[in-house]
């Protein structure tokens, strides 16, 4: 627990309700490049919405003197962030683009249990067999959405996997990245990441730059505000409170994708994804409760 963070009832609930303001809006940033994708090539929707956010916090660092070119951004933990990075965002952009939104969102929400699994094998934290065993359960429940040996079952749901280990990977090289680097700093190389990525895609995909209509224009947009404005209100909240208190409220981005899928692109949750969803949760919520405790 970091001295600056306050611990009343009052400063838990303030960093909640960030906590949830933060989810939804990354359901909504989800949605409206969903959305998007449908009328233009993912790769241009990948570079837009980079190209978007690097330039807001480009200006988010001018106006606080910060500087965005310095000697620790070349650091290892930095490099190792940006290949992850590069992978998480290209994959589950195309997990959202391809694939059920709901899903790609439930999916998504086993990326706390990998960083914990990481954690211990990279970093050398003590995990009990109690979380071990919550890590393996909520394996389980993302085996059990994606049915690998089911009637059912594509392989582009796989995406959605990989873009959650790309996340995992990424979150892990954060921790391990020089603290003089903050939130702009890492927000900006974090959405060029997201241009490389489509770049990249560009050149397997083989598709033509095309021209925006309003409608994708206003697609666009949304989703680069969105998206800025949720990793602000992500940083408020995990700097409002106990992280032990703020961070289970990151399951209520479940109820926002899931709800946005189903209004904005008609989809229906069988019963498995409902089983595969309770287990993550389930298994994530103990861990949280777990690491309180020891």
């Amino acid at each position: 627990m970091t001295p600056h963070i306050q611990t009343d009832p009052r400063s838990n609930l303030i960093g909640s309700a960030w906590m949830v303001a933060a989810m939804a809006l990354f359901a909504l940033e989800d949605a409206l490049l969903k959305a998007a994708s449908a009328s233009i090539p993912i790769w241009q929707v990948l570079v837009l919405f980079g190209a978007g956010g690097a330039v807001i916090y480009a200006a988010v660092a001018t106006v606080r003197s910060t500087r965005l070119f310095q000697p620790d951004v070349l650091s290892r933990p930095m490099k190792v962030r940006v290949v992850f990075e590069i992978l998480g965002r290209l994959f589950y952009v195309l997990a959202i683009a391809l694939t059920p939104l709901s899903s790609a969102t439930v999916i998504l929400q086993a990326t706390p249990l990998v960083v914990v699994a990481g954690a211990a094998l990279f970093f050398g934290e003590s995990v009990g067999w109690r979380r071990w065993s919550a890590i393996l359960i909520g394996l389980v429940g993302v085996v059990i959405i994606i049915q690998p040996t089911g009637d059912s079952f594509s392989a582009l749901s796989i995406l959605a996997v990989l873009g959650m280990l790309g996340f995992a990977g990424r979150d892990l090289a954060s921790r391990a990245a020089p603290a003089t680097l903050g939130t702009e700093v890492l927000g900006f190389y974090g959405f060029l990441c997201i241009i490389v990525a489509g770049l990249a895609y560009r050149f397997w995909e083989g598709t033509s730059l095309q021209t925006l209509t309003p409608n994708v224009s206003l697609h666009m947009g949304g989703a680069i505000v969105m998206g800025v404005m949720a990793y602000a209100a992500l940083m408020k909240a995990m700097r409002t409170g106990e992280v032990s208190s703020v961070t289970p409220f990151r399951y209520s981005r479940l109820l926002f994708g899931i709800g946005l899928g189903v209004v904005m692109f008609g989809e229906r949750l069988d019963q498995t994804m409902w089983i595969g969803c309770g287990l993550i949760v389930a298994s994530g919520l103990y861990i949280l409760w777990r690491g309180r405790k020891a």
